[in-house]
């Protein structure tokens, strides 16, 4: 299960509803920012999230409105004096600039928290058990962007006619069972594959932020159950989307059609349009999309 809090959903511009981007996703105990914008510690606090085990950033590009809540975040969790190491993700440019940027501010090497950075490369990024992390490279104009897949394993569970059939007892046999090992009862041996139903309850959770095409990008987020990703432009502005290195709805939602995805959230919206507007044009071509609030919690 994956829990996503949109803390921020605006493009470049902010509004009064809508603040920087910044995604909270959370699973198995984890909590990981994707992305930092302006005011990202602001919006934790009025989602009722908080800082608490908040130990990693996800940065998807260097460019200011992803990266600029950082020093205002790390401002805070160094005043509280109980913060012990975050890591940062980002391609090399961005890292960079992440770098520079609190160097800046405070000096080399001394951030008010520790911080760990970390490099990303196509591939994986953590895998905690519960679930795994992986990135792909995305293009969005000079920068080195990436897209992260969220992804957690399918498991077998206890059949509970089988075992009732089998004369398996509630307790401890029944643990050995689930983990995989097999147990004796009255003497005779019991597989778990005697037991075992067929894997269910994997999730597959693709995040994209800025991009200027999705070509290349569908082995990265065929079948997944949720992809979010950027609708900066109705199709009528394709052309100025070109140009600034950005999406139209209607092509991802198009992009959502062809690789099977289960729900569409549209972000990174520009204060040009009417969310009806954009929500009209991505929801006749995917008619499972919605527009993503900031606040709004969202479960898979």
């Amino acid at each position: 299960m994956f829990a996503l809090t949109f803390l921020g959903t605006s493009a470049s511009v902010p509004s009064a509803e809508r603040n920087h981007p910044a995604l909270l996703v959370e699973a198995a105990g984890q909590r990981i920012l994707v992305d930092c914008g302006e005011g990202t510690q602001r919006q934790l606090l009025r989602s009722g999230a908080g800082f608490r085990r908040l130990d990693r950033i996800l940065l998807t590009h260097a460019h200011l409105d992803h990266v600029l809540g950082i020093p205002g975040l790390f401002s805070t969790l160094g005043l509280r004096q109980t913060f012990e190491v975050m890591t940062i993700h980002g391609g090399e440019g961005t890292l960079d600039l992440v770098i520079r940027m609190l160097a800046g501010l405070w000096g080399a090497g001394r951030a008010p928290i520790p911080v760990e950075f970390a490099a990303l490369s196509l591939g994986q990024v953590i895998d905690v058990g519960d679930f795994t992390i992986d990135c792909f490279p995305v293009r969005h104009r000079d920068t080195d962007s990436f897209g992260f897949v969220f992804k957690s394993p399918a498991r077998r569970h206890l059949q509970s006619d089988r075992l009732a059939a089998l004369g398996v007892p509630d307790g401890p046999l029944r643990g050995e069972l689930a983990a995989g090992r097999p147990i004796v009862v009255d003497g005779r041996a019991i597989d778990p594959e005697d037991v075992l139903g067929p894997p269910s309850g994997g999730k597959k959770l693709v995040v994209i932020g800025d991009t200027e095409t999705t070509d290349g990008l569908s082995r990265h987020v065929a079948d997944a159950d949720m992809l979010v990703i950027e609708a900066t432009f109705l199709d009528r502005d394709a052309p100025t989307a070109r140009n600034y290195g950005h999406l139209t709805a209607a092509e991802a939602a198009s992009f959502a059609a062809a690789n099977n995805v289960g729900q569409l959230v549209l972000t990174h919206m520009s204060g040009r349009y009417e969310d009806e507007e954009i929500l009209t044009e991505a929801a006749r071509i995917f008619p499972n999309s919605r527009i993503a609030a900031d606040f709004d919690h969202v479960i898979i």
